[in-house]
C-alpha cells in the first residue's frame, strides 16, 4: 500500500479518528520503500518524500528490520511479534517524540493493523463464544463485603455464583473482577464450584476506606497487602480450604501464597506466573502521566492478547483497563516489577501441602512461557502448561479456549478433593 491509500484508508477508519484526535505531526514506517503520514488535528495527507523527520514537532518514526516487519504484518503475527510493545524486543526502535508515541500510541497500532488488513483482509480471530444460553440476568451476585485491611475498614465488591468447593479469582494489575464474568456462565464450572470474584481495594466497585485520607497518599501495592486481601475475604466469608485461581499480579500472588500460607489453600492456580518478572517501575511513568490518557494503557494490554482472540472479546478486555482509578495501575505495577520475587524461595514451596499448577499463555510477553515454565521447574511437585491461541488476559479474551486448559486442572483437584 502506497502513502496515499493508506492516508485515505485512516481517513475513512473510525477507530484511527478516535484514537489520532487532536494530534497534529506525522508518523512514519521504514517498511517497504518507506511510508510517512503528515497528520493535521487528526486528519491525514501523504507526502511526497517518503524520508522520516524524527526532529518534526509531534513526530513518531518507526524503523525495524525486514523480518521484524514481516512477523508483524504477517496475517497471524508470531508470539513476541503480535504489537509493537512486543517487537520492540526484536527490534523495532521508536524515534521522534516520546510523549506523542504514548499520546497516540492507539492511532500508530492502528495504521500497522490497517497495512496487515490490506495485505491479508481481516483479522483471523473467532468469533465471540458467549458462554451459557444468555439469560435476562447474568448468574453472578454482586455484593459489598466489610473486610479489615491495614487497620482500616474495607468495604470490597464480590461477585458469586455456583456451589461446591469456593474458588477465589483474583484480577489482573489495574482491572476488576468482570474479567472473570465468562467463567460464571459455565455450567460444568458452577455445578462443582462456588466461585468468588472479588476487586481490589481502589479497584472496580470496590470504596477506598473512609477511614484514612487515601486521597493524599501514594498507592502501592505491596506483596503483604495483595496476600492480605483473599486471606480476608476467605477470613469473612468463613471458606473452607479454597481453591485459588489468579491471573497476572494473581499469577505471581498464588505462589506467594503457596509460600507463605500453604495451610489456608487447597490448591493454587498461577495464569501467566513468574518467580520474578523484570522491569524497572521508573520506566513505566507513562502508565500515569498527566498528558497520557487511559486509553493508551488499554491499547497497551490490548497488545498482549492474542491476534486469535475474539475481537469483541479483546476490545471488551482493553476497555477493562480503560476505566481504572488514575493511579491503581502504576501503583499495582509495583508488586509485578518491583515487589515479587521469588527466586531463592521457589524451592521451598511445598506441594504437599497445596496443589501448584501453572498456565501460560503463548502469546503473553510480559509473565512469559519461559517464565512459567522457570517457576514449574523450580517448584517440584508442580505442573505447567502452555496455553496455545492466547496471551494475557486468557478468561477475558478467550474463555472458551482457556476453559479447554482450566478444566482438566480443576477436574484433577475434584478427584483428589473425593480421594480425602
Amino acid at each position: 500500500m502506497d502513502a496515499k491509500q493508506l492516508a485515505q484508508q485512516c481517513n475513512d477508519d473510525g477507530v484511527f479518528a478516535m484514537a489520532a484526535r487532536c494530534w497534529t505531526g506525522s508518523l512514519s514506517l521504514d517498511v517497504d520503500d518507506g511510508l510517512t503520514l503528515v497528520i493535521e488535528d487528526g486528519r491525514v495527507t501523504p507526502v511526497a518524500d517518503p524520508e522520516p523527520d524524527p526532529d518534526r514537532a509531534g513526530a513518531v518514526v518507526l524503523r525495524a528490520p525486514t523480518e521484524v516487519w514481516d512477523a508483524l504484518l504477517a496475517a497471524v503475527p508470531p508470539p513476541q511479534c503480535s504489537d509493537l510493545a512486543s517487537a520492540r524486543y526484536r527490534g523495532l526502535r521508536i524515534e521522534g517524540n516520546e510523549e506523542t508515541f504514548w499520546q497516540h500510541y492507539g492511532a500508530i497500532v492502528r495504521v500497522v493493523e490497517l497495512l496487515r488488513r490490506d495485505a491479508h483482509g481481516r483479522s483471523p480471530s473467532e468469533g465471540p463464544r458467549p458462554l451459557g444460553d444468555g439469560p435476562t440476568f447474568d448468574t453472578p451476585i454482586g455484593r459489598y463485603l466489610a473486610v479489615d485491611l491495614d487497620g482500616h475498614p474495607h468495604r470490597l465488591y464480590v461477585e458469586t455464583a455456583g456451589h461446591g468447593i469456593p474458588v477465589l479469582l483474583q484480577h489482573t494489575a489495574g482491572a476488576h473482577g468482570s474479567q472473570w464474568r465468562h467463567l460464571f456462565e459455565d455450567r460444568w464450572l458452577t455445578e462443582r464450584f462456588q466461585l468468588i470474584a472479588y476487586d481490589l481495594p481502589f479497584h472496580g466497585k470496590s470504596l477506598p476506606p473512609s477511614s484514612r485520607e487515601w486521597w493524599s497518599e501514594t498507592y502501592q501495592l505491596t506483596t503483604e497487602r495483595l496476600m492480605a486481601v483473599p486471606l480476608a475475604v476467605a477470613d469473612a466469608m468463613a471458606l473452607v480450604d479454597p481453591l485459588f485461581i489468579g491471573c497476572s499480579i494473581g499469577g505471581l500472588l498464588a505462589l506467594d501464597l503457596a509460600r507463605h500460607h500453604p495451610d489456608r489453600f487447597r490448591a493454587v492456580i498461577g495464569v501467566e506466573p513468574a518467580l520474578k518478572v523484570e522491569g524497572k517501575l521508573a520506566a513505566m511513568q507513562n502508565l500515569w502521566h498527566p498528558r497520557v490518557d487511559s486509553g493508551y494503557k488499554a491499547t497497551l494490554m490490548e497488545g498482549l492478547v492474542a491476534p486469535q482472540s475474539p475481537e469483541a472479546f479483546k476490545k471488551e478486555t482493553a476497555f477493562v483497563y480503560a476505566q481504572g482509578w488514575p493511579p491503581a495501575f502504576l501503583g499495582d505495577i509495583y508488586f509485578y516489577v518491583e515487589d515479587h520475587d521469588l527466586r531463592a524461595e521457589a524451592a521451598e514451596i511445598d506441594t504437599s501441602q497445596v496443589e501448584v499448577h501453572l498456565l501460560s499463555g503463548a502469546y503473553d510477553w510480559s509473565a512469559t512461557p519461559d517464565a512459567g515454565r522457570e517457576a514449574h521447574e523450580a517448584i517440584a511437585g508442580s505442573t505447567w502448561q502452555l496455553m496455545e491461541d492466547v496471551g494475557h488476559f486468557p478468561m477475558s479474551e478467550n474463555p472458551s479456549r482457556f476453559l479447554e486448559y482450566l478444566r482438566p486442572v480443576l477436574e484433577g483437584v475434584l478427584e483428589r478433593a473425593d480421594a480425602r
